[in-house]
C-alpha cells in the first residue's frame, strides 16, 4: 500500500510540474507578445487591442502557474 501512495504523489508532484511549466511558457509568451507590440510602436488602437487580447492569457497561465505549484506543494508535504 504504501508503495501505491507514493507512486500517486509522485504523480501529482510531476503533473504539477508539468503544468507549472506550461503556464510559465504562457507567461513568457505575453511577455514577448507586448513587448513586440510596443516595439513596433503601433497606434494606441492596436496596442489597445494586443494588450486586450494578451491580458486573459496571461491571466490563465499565471492561473495554471499557481495551480501546479499547489500540486507540486502538496505532493511533497504528503508523499
Amino acid at each position: 500500500m504504501e508503495n501505491t501512495s507514493i507512486f500517486l504523489f509522485d504523480i501529482l508532484i510531476w503533473s504539477g510540474a508539468v503544468i507549472t511549466l506550461v503556464g510559465f511558457f504562457g507567461l513568457v509568451w505575453c511577455i514577448f507578445t507586448v513587448m513586440r507590440a510596443k516595439r513596433a510602436n503601433l497606434p494606441e488602437d492596436e496596442m489597445r487591442a494586443v494588450l486586450q487580447k494578451a491580458l486573459p492569457l496571461n491571466l490563465g497561465a499565471l492561473f495554471l502557474s499557481v495551480i501546479g505549484l499547489m500540486m507540486v506543494v502538496i505532493g511533497v508535504m504528503l508523499g
